[in-house]
């Protein structure tokens, strides 16, 4: 899909999109003596700030069709900064057994010591694994190996960039080898509806003072809202009033900016705490973060789903 796994410096300055997945895999020492067949295709070259919904879709379904002609196992290269969003997506869409891996790089090829190659050849014994099938899609950097719905990336720069917060990792490689253990998945399933690139889903950050004036002048845009609250799901309260009119207008799901834990439900009560919020309308996001919080959403509302079904798909996220 692109990414900074492979891209090179040009000669305007930067590192710029420069390589397709037959040269990825060529880059990678060691595949010569697995035993696998691996074929590549080229979906997209970009960095992953520039895809969209729409460029999920079509990797979802191309994932599907590979899968269905015999695929054993499904890797995708991708760019660190919405990974984790693009592995979610899958996640609900692609419900076959056979494991989906995405990877990626901190550092692009031409660099000292790219990590690239090393994740890349991760990521295909991880998908060449009989522990990794039934798992839904995986994340593997670093030699090791997270989960859509836990993954986090945590730091701008570092190769050990991703973490799992409060679930730590689903394993690790342990000299090429994947040591995996098992975690059940949710169960939901749903379809990669093209619909989704219409859906506008907004993300509002809640900050110290904040009186809601963004949320009113941007609120009526948005099809559906996720609030990234503070703590563990609170917004001052002279934001509660433009809160509570979305969430009569529009589904609103309540998120933290915190990085881990889930939203509470029931530990305080003043006036744009948890409980306050969720008898309001507001419905909680549990352990999702905002950004998978928002895929979620989307991906509900392209389906058609209603605000009931939407309130049991997040709970299986508690």
């Amino acid at each position: 899909m692109g990414g900074t796994i492979a891209m090179a410096p040009s000669v305007s300055g930067g590192i710029v999109p420069a390589f397709g997945a037959d040269d990825l895999v060529a880059s990678v020492p060691g595949l010569a003596d697995l035993d696998v067949k691996i074929t590549t295709e080229s979906l997209r070259a970009l960095p992953s700030p520039s895809l969209g919904f729409g460029d999920l879709v079509a990797l979802s379904e191309r994932v599907r069709h590979e899968i269905d002609a015999g695929a054993r196992g499904v890797v995708i290269t991708h760019g660190t900064d919405t990974i984790e969003e693009t592995a979610f997506f899958l996640d609900l869409t692609i419900p076959a057994d056979a494991p989906v891996v995405v990877t990626g790089a901190m550092r692009h090829p031409r660099s000292a010591g790219p990590d690239g190659p090393a994740n890349l050849y991760a990521a295909i014994r991880v998908a060449m694994s009989a522990d990794a099938r039934g798992l839904g899609t995986l994340v593997v950097m670093s030699d090791e190996v997270h989960g859509a719905r836990f993954v986090r990336k945590s730091h701008t720069s570092s190769t050990g960039a991703f973490v799992s917060p409060a679930f730590g990792p689903l394993g690790i490689l342990v000299e090429g080898d994947p040591r995996i253990r098992g975690v059940a998945r949710t169960g939901l399933t749903l379809a990669a509806a093209d619909k989704v690139t219409d859906v506008r889903v907004g993300l509002i950050t809640v900050a110290m003072g904040d009186d809601g004036a963004l949320l009113n002048r941007a609120g009526d845009l948005f099809d559906g809202l996720v609030i990234a609250g503070l703590g563990a799901g609170h917004v001052p309260a002279a934001m509660v009033p433009v809160v509570a009119a979305q969430a009569e207008r529009v589904p609103v799901i309540l998120s933290t900016r915190t990085g881990a834990g889930s939203v509470l439900r029931q530990t305080y009560g003043y006036p744009g705490s948890e409980r306050d919020l969720l008898d309001r309308g507001l419905i909680q996001s549990g352990f999702l973060d905002p950004a998978k919080s928002r895929v979620l959403l989307a991906l509900l509302l392209a389906n058609d789903v209603d605000r009931h079904a939407i309130t049991e798909a997040f709970d299986r996220y508690r």
